[in-house]
This record gives C-alpha cells, sequence and structure tokens, in this order.
C-alpha cells in the first residue's frame, strides 16, 4: 500500500468505527440491540444512502476495488474471529445440564420444525427463496433450513438482563436452549461450508473435512476444556494480570481459527469453540472475561458490522417477497417449535410463547451465518439483505413481544430518570427545605411543572418522615399530578445540608424523586437503584467530586455499570 493508500484506508476505518459507535449507541439509548445501529452505519455511508447521494466521494472513501477491500477485509476477518470468541465465551455447557431435559428437548424441537420449513422450501422452489442460478439445491435447502434453525445467544441474554428475568427459571431455560441452538447450529453450517469446499484447502475429502470437524467439537469442548481450565490457574500466577490472561485467550482463539480453517471449514468456528471452552473454566476471572468483552464489542464487532453496508446496495436489493418470507417462515417455524414444545414440558401457554418469541431473536448470529454465505457463493445479495433485515426485525420485537406476554415492565433505573435540566452542581442550600425547593425549580424548568406546587407535595412528605438515607445521601420524594414520567431532580451539596439522617452525617448528593400519581411502587425501585448505585463510599466520592452534568453522568454510568 502506498502511503496515500494507507492513509485513506485509517480515515475510512476512523468513520466506519465513528458512525458504527454513535448510531450504536443511540440504538442503545431506545433499548435496541446496538449492532442496529452499526449497520446503519454502514449503510449510512455505503452504496445505499452516501454512494446514492455522492457516489463520486464514497467511492473515493471506500473503493470497491484495489487494495481496499482487500485490507477492509483483512481487518473485518479478524474482527470476526474475536467476536466469535466473545459469543463463544457466553456458552455455558453447564447450565445446559442443570435444566436437564426440558431445554434439550425444546432445543430439538425449536432447531428441527423450523430447519425443516426452510429446507423444504428452498428444495421445492428455489428460485422463490433467493437460490442463485448456479448453486446447488441441496446445498442451498441445507443452508437455508440452518439460517432459520439457529438463535441469537448475546441478544437473548441481553435482552433477558433488560427485562430482569435472566436469573429466573424461564430465564435460565431460555438461555440453555440458546446455548444448545448456538452449538448445534454452528456445528451443521461449519458442515455445510466443508461440503461446499469453502476453506482454506488443507486438500481434505468432504467426509474427511466433516468427521474432523465434529471430532475438533468433541475434543475442544471435552479435553479441551479440562486442559484449559488446568493450564489458567498457570497463567494467572506466573503472567502479568489480565494481560498474560488477555494474550492466552486471543492467541487460543487465533490458533483454534486457524486449525479449522485448515481442515476446510470457515475460521470462526475455531474460535468460537475456543471461546466456548475458555468460558467454561472457572479460573477465567470474571474481570478478564469482561475487559475481553469490552474492548471486542466496543472496538472489532461494530467496525465488522459496519462494513456490512459497504458491501451492498439495500435498496436495490430489497425483494419485498422474499423478506416477508423469509421473516414469516422463521417466526412462525421458531415461535411455534419452541412455544408448543415448551407447553408439552409443562410451561403455561404465556411462558411457552414468550419463550418461542425470545428465541426468534437472531442477531448479529445470524447477519454472520449469511455473510458467510455471501462470501463463499452459496446466496447472493437479495438474500443475504432479506437475512439482514429478518435478523434485526426479530431483534427488534422480541423484548416487546415477551413484555407483552408476561405482562413483565422493565426495571426502573435511575439512569433512565435524569437529565442535565435537573441537575444542579452546587447547590446554595443551608437547610432541606431550600435545597428542596432549589432541586423543585431545577425539575420544574426540565418537565414544565409549577415549581412552587412541586417543593410543596416534597416538602410536605418531609415533614412526615425525614428522607435522610445516611452516608451523605437523602432522596425527597413528591407525587405529582399529571407527571407523565418519573424525574429525578440531582444536587450536590459540598458543604453538607442536614436531612436528619440516621447516622447523623449531613447530605450531599440530594435526589429529589418526582413520581406520576398512579405508579405507586416506582419511587421504591428507583431508591433501590440509587442505594445500589452509590453503596460504596469510592462510588459517592466520584459523583459528589464531578464538576458539572457531563462528568456526573460519566460517574454515574461507570458506577451502575
Amino acid at each position: 500500500m502506498s502511503h496515500h493508500e494507507v492513509t485513506l484506508f485509517i480515515l475510512a476505518v476512523g468513520l466506519l468505527l465513528g458512525a458504527a459507535r454513535i448510531l450504536g449507541e443511540l440504538a442503545r439509548a431506545f433499548n435496541q440491540p446496538t449492532v442496529v445501529g452499526e449497520i446503519l452505519a454502514g449503510i449510512i455511508l455505503g452504496p445505499t444512502v452516501f454512494g446514492a447521494f455522492y457516489p463520486d466521494v464514497q467511492q473515493a472513501i471506500f473503493p470497491r476495488e484495489g487494495v481496499f477491500p482487500l485490507a477492509l477485509q483483512g481487518v473485518t476477518n479478524l474482527s470476526l474471529v474475536f467476536f466469535m470468541l466473545v459469543a463463544g465465551l457466553e456458552v455455558d455447557l453447564g447450565m445446559v445440564a442443570r435444566q436437564g431435559r426440558a431445554s434439550l428437548v425444546i432445543s430439538l424441537f425449536g432447531m428441527v420444525i423450523p430447519f425443516s420449513a426452510g429446507f423444504v422450501c428452498a428444495l421445492a422452489l428455489p428460485g422463490t427463496f433467493g437460490a442463485e442460478p448456479d448453486a446447488g439445491r441441496l446445498l442451498y435447502a441445507l443452508f437455508f433450513g440452518t439460517a432459520l434453525a439457529i438463535s441469537a445467544l448475546p441478544v437473548i441474554a441481553k435482552m433477558l438482563m433488560d427485562l430482569n428475568i435472566y436469573r429466573s427459571d424461564f430465564g435460565m431455560t431460555v438461555i440453555a436452549v440458546a446455548i444448545v441452538n448456538d452449538l448445534a447450529g454452528w456445528l451443521l453450517f461449519a458442515m455445510i461450508l466443508g461440503m461446499l469446499g469453502s476453506g482454506a484447502g488443507g486438500g481434505f475429502s468432504i467426509p474427511a473435512t466433516v468427521a474432523l470437524t465434529v471430532l475438533f467439537g468433541v475434543v475442544m469442548l471435552t479435553a479441551g476444556r479440562w486442559t484449559i481450565d488446568r493450564f489458567m490457574p498457570l497463567i494467572n500466577a506466573y503472567a502479568s494480570w489480565p494481560a498474560g490472561a488477555l494474550g492466552f485467550a486471543v492467541t487460543g482463539a487465533l490458533l483454534s481459527a486457524a486449525f479449522t480453517g485448515w481442515i476446510g471449514v470457515h475460521a470462526i468456528f475455531g474460535a468460537f469453540l475456543f471461546g466456548a471452552a475458555l468460558g467454561a473454566s472457572h479460573n477465567f476471572k470474571e474481570k478478564t472475561r469482561h475487559t475481553l468483552d469490552s474492548f471486542i464489542s466496543f472496538i472489532f464487532a461494530p467496525l465488522f458490522f459496519a462494513s456490512l453496508g459497504l458491501k451492498v446496495d439495500f435498496v436495490a436489493q430489497f425483494d419485498t417477497l422474499l423478506v416477508i418470507l423469509v421473516i414469516g417462515i422463521a417466526s412462525a417455524g421458531k415461535v411455534l417449535g419452541c412455544g408448543i414444545t415448551a407447553h408439552r414440558m409443562g410451561f403455561s401457554w404465556r411462558e411457552s410463547w414468550a419463550l418461542g418469541v425470545g428465541l426468534n431473536a437472531r442477531g448479529a448470529i445470524e447477519i454472520v451465518l449469511a455473510l458467510l454465505a455471501l462470501q463463499t457463493g452459496l446466496i447472493g445479495e437479495r438474500m443475504f439483505v432479506a437475512l439482514v433485515i429478518m435478523a434485526l426485525f426479530t431483534s427488534l420485537i422480541a423484548g416487546g413481544l415477551i413484555q407483552a406476554l408476561l405482562k413483565r415492565r422493565r426495571p426502573v433505573r435511575l439512569l433512565d430518570h435524569i437529565q442535565g435540566a435537573a441537575f444542579v452542581p452546587d447547590l446554595f442550600a443551608q437547610n432541606r427545605r431550600q435545597a428542596i425547593a432549589e432541586l423543585a425549580a431545577a425539575a420544574a424548568h426540565a418537565a414544565s411543572l409549577d415549581a412552587g406546587e412541586v417543593a410543596a407535595q416534597a416538602w410536605r412528605r418531609e415533614e412526615m418522615i425525614s428522607t435522610g438515607l445516611g452516608y451523605g445521601l437523602a432522596t425527597p420524594h413528591a407525587r405529582i399530578a399529571g407527571l407523565k414520567a418519573p424525574l429525578v431532580a440531582v444536587g450536590v451539596s459540598r458543604q453538607g445540608v442536614d436531612f436528619d439522617s440516621p447516622d447523623g452525617e449531613p447530605a450531599n448528593l440530594i435526589f429529589l424523586v418526582l413520581t406520576p400519581e398512579d405508579l405507586m411502587t416506582t419511587q421504591i425501585e428507583l431508591l433501590a437503584d440509587i442505594a445500589r448505585i452509590l453503596k460504596e463510599e469510592k462510588a459517592r466520592a466520584a459523583a459528589l467530586h464531578a464538576r458539572g452534568w457531563v462528568e456526573f453522568l460519566a460517574a454515574i454510568k461507570s458506577i451502575s455499570g
């Protein structure tokens, strides 16, 4: 690469990553998977939007020929390997064993029914279901069935955490089923790639490739898993921490990826299996796992997903009938397969349909599978676009449908109800009535309320019982008629305000909690979240010493995780 090409490549990667992170965070702010924003960033910068309005400029920055696409392909392939390492870390085989027969039976029928529907449709009507003219009918049908059968474990886990049901019996069953689906789906797809001859060309026959793939999976999840667990204490004891463990994880993933690439299946299968084996080790510390996950999920994964939008014009390749068929058959097969089986295994109908809807979320895993099929020539751009849209659509609707079916709502979180307009960095108040009045004025400005009425309501409750919690915290509260959503005004008092706390200490962080009249338990949930975030002295100090709203928000976010 020339100096100009290197400069252009760095510029393009910087734009791609920056746009992916911004739109990913925006999607997250609306309680949607970050992958939605990341793919949208690529679509905007790619031929679909940027290329439609400024084709010459778009091609100058993101050329589709020459050295640039090769360099970008190298970076995205590496990103994909690392992403699958993190996806593998989510796999908890022990959880599958603990959930027992129910998770295995639900997983079996939750894969067999959508796989069969996809296989039969693609085999009978290959043209209607997006097969390319030169695609082998049997291989294409196998791929299409697999694409409809697989789930997305990372998306499902995040969704259940957001709904606060991850640790419930229902949540554990959903996760266990998703784990089995992931393992079985990727094993099946790895064999399809081997049959297609898409590997790096180790010279193995198709039966040999399939046999080696199965053997590698079995060995990695048994003997490999045991070896890694025994080896990790040595790394933790004698290597720098966490650098030693991180280096081992990345090296192991790359070597495993190289091996599966050599035997004739895609490299990511090796990284995924190594991640599953590594994640099962009790000696792979949670902080190391979090560090690895954060770096890959916020740097490498956004680059990969944003790069998808550079490959295809999503408008030109959008086939309405194909998209409807793919979404309809995929959703019907997964929801019915999992839902009916779950009911037969003892779940209520509400829980059964919610379980099916949750497992219907395809997310990033489906998109990875679609890209690999596109790269190997198994599918064309029309089917690629349809699968990406299906993956995003099923992920977007899953959380809301589970809430409706289970009649659950998202837990109330402090971060959802604070804003800069209701933040007072330096309270002048000398007593608690003055502090409440100052915070009421800030809240009234932020939500178009009557400041006097807010202050009067909060003081009336304060007179009945003090809201000083101790440890420098106070949480005055008022229920306000006409308020549409909870609002928390936050004030910082350097000198402290006496709120008659149990420990006798003045309050430095004061949270005025305003809730609608009809939400009786919201105040309690917000108080619990405030206590959870600020229970440690170090956390309270970080919030107290913030010099403005941005620093305060950053401190609260870093504390709350």
